[in-house]
């Protein structure tokens, strides 16, 4: 039986399996056993288990106290995971946090808890935990993205460009990634190019409201009114409150 993390990452989903080591009370005991192989189940998600029962799942795997630190580690990440889903972010930062304190090579575990920390808008962990995702997994595009997109909002557009770049070069048709770096041309004033990359995202991504919004900008920026407004009525009616995003990123 197989425990999987589940690392809900900017710009995808990423699933990495290890191995389920039960401790000695679990292989003695056929009932303990057969509790655990369910909770893992519901931790993995299997059956398509709803938020709640997942939850509850990698708690009482947590509490059974049979696993190894990497299973528990696992069971706490794919909790944060379902928390950050629920939209309760500060018990999924708190989950993230066990995570990593039992396991502090987990890429997938600071990745998460650095996405959380975009949703929280606080950046400036979101950069820090970036930092450490890369450094531990840097083959993972996701985590790329994230920072690109992290440091596109903060300002660091040069040091954003290069992470778009590199997350291109992993995975060459991602919309979520045209769209950062979309971001970051707009902010740097290079019009054409913010449109050719928000165009590449909406190929991907037809209702993708940030780049639908990106590229209302630019287009009214090069005095394009008429397709610049289409543009930014098509992202509102899709996000209602994405001018309020835009100005937190820096624009206007």
């Amino acid at each position: 039986m197989e425990v999987r993390r589940e690392e809900d990452v900017i710009g995808g989903v990423m699933l990495v399996l290890i191995l389920l080591l039960l401790g000695p009370a679990a292989a003695q005991s056929p009932k303990l056993k057969d509790s655990n192989l369910r909770n893992i189940e519901l931790c993995n998600g299997r059956d398509r288990a709803s938020l709640e029962p997942r939850i509850n799942g990698c708690t009482s795997l947590i509490d059974s106290g049979s696993g190894t630190p990497a299973v528990l580690a696992t069971a706490y990440n794919n909790r944060g995971v379902a928390y950050l889903r629920k939209g309760e972010y500060d018990l999924a930062v708190k989950a993230l946090d066990e995570a990593i304190k039992l396991d502090p090579n987990y890429g997938g575990a600071f990745a998460n808890r650095a996405g959380i920390y975009l949703k929280k808008n606080d950046y400036d962990r979101a950069a820090r935990d970036y930092n450490e995702a890369i450094r531990l997994q840097p083959n993972l595009e996701a985590v790329w993205n994230g920072r690109c997109w992290t440091r596109a909002i903060l300002g660091a557009l040069q040091a954003a460009l290069e992470d778009c770049n590199q997350a291109l070069q992993l995975k060459p048709n991602d919309g979520a990634t045209y769209d950062s770096r979309g971001l970051i041309y707009l902010k740097m004033g290079q019009l054409d190019a913010a449109i050719d990359d928000y165009n590449a995202a909406l190929q991907f991504e037809p209702k993708l409201a940030s780049a639908l919004y990106g590229r209302g900008v630019a287009k009214l920026r090069r005095g394009d009114k008429a397709g610049g407004d289409t543009d930014i009525s098509t992202a509102k009616t899709i996000q209602a409150n994405i001018s309020d995003d835009f100005m937190r990123y820096g624009v206007q």
